[in-house]
């Protein structure tokens, strides 16, 4: 679950917060002037969530690296191909 607050509730109520984060594995989003700001969150997810970053990263730079050769218009167009490909393949194996 994710609950909303604002900085100011969020600095009046930090032990309770800690403990739907800690006990309830919850997440706080804290928002200022009616915009988020930042987030509360248990930190085994943290931890996912950077080891998913990451992993993230080090795709991103082979993918960049595999493209360097050639303009990104053509490299989009390669990629939206090999989506478009395997959205038909896909559909001729699930069962309708």
């Amino acid at each position: 679950m994710i609950t909303e607050t604002n900085a100011v509730t969020f600095r009046q109520n930090l032990g309770e917060m800690l403990n739907l984060v800690q006990y309830r594995h919850d997440s706080v989003l804290i928002n200022k002037d009616g915009k988020p700001v930042a987030a509360l969150i248990d930190a085994r997810l943290f931890e996912r969530i950077r080891r998913m970053q990451g992993k993230f990263d080090a795709l991103s730079q082979r993918i960049e690296a595999g493209f360097s050769g050639i303009s990104e218009a053509d490299g989009v167009a390669e990629i939206e191909a090999a989506i478009a490909e395997d959205r038909k393949e896909q559909r001729k194996l699930t069962p309708r």
